[in-house]
């Protein structure tokens, strides 16, 4: 079974998932979030997952950011919606930046760096791989 992060925005959300083994996490898509238990309902229809993994928007301090009530709402639509599925909140500082950075290292052009799908979407795999990394014994 699969395990599945989130980078939640209230303009797109960047999913990112595992491959069954949980071994390698691979950026899926990006989404708008009224469009997001739809998308899921039907990716559940080949596909199982066995976690969720969402971003948790904090500042420097460690204190909530701004966003964070928008996340909540998030996690508990997804709680509410597929309740048999965990969903566990993983800090999400930082994660931007690093797919900026990860994209500005790739070689592609201006347009495709500037793509701020894509930002979210490697945000999703950098959250999801800090999971897995944090639960390996590697």
């Amino acid at each position: 079974m699969r395990i599945m992060a989130f980078d939640y925005g209230t303009k797109r959300i960047g999913i990112a998932v595992t491959d069954p083994m949980q071994i390698i996490a691979t950026g899926l898509d990006t989404i708008h979030p009224l469009q997001i238990i739809d998308y899921l309902k039907k990716y559940f229809q080949t596909e199982q997952v066995e976690r969720f993994i969402v971003g948790e928007p904090k500042q420097m301090d460690n204190t909530p950011s701004q966003s964070a009530i928008h996340v909540k709402g998030f996690v508990s639509l997804l709680k509410k919606t597929f309740p048999e599925i965990p969903v566990e909140m993983l800090d999400e500082r930082f994660t931007s930046k690093m797919a900026s950075a990860t994209i500005a290292q790739s070689g592609m052009n201006k347009k495709h760096r500037q793509n701020k799908e894509l930002v979210d979407t490697i945000s999703a795999v950098i959250l999801l791989q800090s999971f897995m990394e944090k639960d390996s014994f590697f």
